[in-house]
């Protein structure tokens, strides 16, 4: 039996009303408004950030040593020439023996790589794969996309050992539809006439797909307890299934009023969000979109009890702030450029051979301990730090970034520039062991407080536009709850 082994979801901490972005440029007709919110990323998140914290929340426990394939899909990567996979997995502490590859380029490639990882586990050259899904779209200010892109993540391990969802079969449909898109010297997606995106595009391509899976393999619409599938379109969203021959309880949430529309992840995120309700014995249908459409057919196993201790969809759905200022999201999105100040110098980037040499410590945030005494410490020593101790060159590797912590002592600086400010940072002692200088993130200053339980999250450091480098490290954040 081969399928999912877990799941996990990320969904950024900042939500951004439709009401203030109408606010902001002036739109007010009722009539013409989208309900809810969408989810935004920080300003130091982008879709590479969220899917490592996507699959921080899947692994959960799981033996990192297992995984021997990463499979990232995204429409927004952050290089267009360097394996956006790899940084993943560095950052993960995978092994460097796994295959990794990025799938691009349409938003239905977390099905795409979702179908090709069960293959690889199928075909036996694979036993353990995570699939990560994630995407951080830009639609220009004023337009329809801006509107309705939300941020987000899932992540699934397939295998073919305590599989919750077995894979059943699938069915898969290839066009060349141009709806949406996006050229290597644009910076802003373009789309294509409304009514033609939702009348030949998702009304048609999601049906034909989910018909064709039903006809493949002799299934009828009462045989699911579940059928998932995206659509930007909320009323159409729930006609699509009942021309199918769906009932409405059977029918996904399309959580668009939530999260809006998260692009690659949209499919894998609402299928998570399946999971975390389904019961042994259920079967799921799940159908993408995006240049043609893949369906899925799942069936929900006993080892499907297992896998409930993630913050998954629910959690994170439920742990959210108001951004509550369209200027800041424009700044998080370097949309506006604002003036760093005299105190906003440009940062010398790391050198990419320092990066090499130390990708553990930098990306995957590894110390050492002490094989002596079991002391850990950051940044890896060859010295234990314990006085009663002091062995040399016994040290292993060790991983802080899966590990709870506490704030010790914490600054709000309001003359370093940050684009949500004040810059606050502060030294985090480790459970167990450790202590180091780190940045606060996703958090105000007064509801910072020494002594509070703090994790660790994978974010981006600065991007520097001049020399085209994204860079990653691990910052602080107080626990989503």
């Amino acid at each position: 039996m081969v399928g999912i082994t877990s799941y996990g979801a990320y969904v950024p901490l900042y939500r951004i009303n439709r009401m203030t972005i109408y606010g902001a440029l002036g739109w007010l007709n009722p009539a013409s408004l989208l309900p809810g919110e969408k989810a935004v990323a920080n300003y130091d998140e982008d879709s590479l950030t969220m899917a490592v914290a996507s699959a921080m929340d899947c692994l959960n426990g799981t033996e990192r040593e297992k995984i021997d394939g990463l499979f990232f899909a995204t429409t927004t990567t952050p290089y267009r020439e360097r394996q956006n996979a790899g940084i993943i997995a560095t950052a993960l502490d995978l092994s460097p023996e796994i295959r990794t590859s990025d799938f691009t380029a349409s938003i239905k490639a977390g099905t795409g790589a979702l179908i090709s990882a069960y293959d690889a586990v199928a075909s036996g050259s694979a036993k353990n794969v995570m699939v990560c899904a994630s995407d951080c779209r830009l639609g220009k200010p004023g337009g329809f996309q801006e509107e309705i892109y939300g941020d987000g993540a899932a992540a699934l391990l397939l295998g073919d050992s305590g599989v919750i969802a077995s894979v059943e079969g699938s069915y898969s449909l290839s066009y060349d539809f141009v709806d949406n898109w996006r050229a290597a010297e644009d910076k802003y997606n373009r789309t294509w006439e409304d009514r033609w995106i939702r009348d030949e595009g998702y009304g048609k391509f999601i049906s034909e797909a989910i018909s064709g899976l039903l006809n493949k393999y002799k299934l009828t619409p009462k045989d699911f307890t579940k059928v998932v599938y995206p659509c930007l379109y909320v009323r159409a969203h729930a006609d699509i299934g009942k021309r199918l021959g769906f009932e409405d309880g059977q029918i996904q949430d399309h959580m668009f009023t939530a999260i809006g529309n998260t692009g690659t992840a949209y499919t894998l995120m609402m299928l998570v969000a399946a999971l975390e309700e389904a019961k042994p014995g259920d079967k799921i249908l799940v159908a993408s979109y995006g240049n043609g459409s893949d369906a899925i057919f799942l069936e929900v196993t006993g080892e499907i009890e297992k896998a409930r201790k993630r913050r998954g969809i629910k959690e994170h759905l439920a742990s959210k702030k108001d951004l509550g200022s369209y200027e800041k999201y424009v700044t998080f999105r370097e949309i506006l450029t604002i003036d760093t100040g005299g105190r906003g110098e440009e940062v010398a980037p790391t050198q990419q051979s320092t990066l090499w040499r130390e990708r553990r410590m930098i990306l995957g945030l590894c110390g050492s301990k002490c094989r002596r005494c079991g002391t850990p410490q950051y940044p890896p020593q060859e010295i234990c730090v314990n006085p009663k101790c002091g062995a040399i060159g016994e040290m292993d590797s060790y991983r802080f970034s899966d590990k709870r912590a506490s704030l010790f002592t914490y600054t709000g600086d309001i003359l370093a520039f940050s684009p949500s400010p004040p810059a606050i940072y502060g030294m985090v002692d480790f459970e167990g062991g450790g202590r180091w200088l780190f940045d606060i993130t996703d958090a105000e200053l007064d509801s910072i407080e020494v002594g509070m339980p703090v994790e660790m999250s994978f974010r981006r450091k600065y991007h520097d536009v001049s020399r085209g480098i994204h860079a990653y490290y691990w910052k602080a954040t107080p626990i989503r709850v």
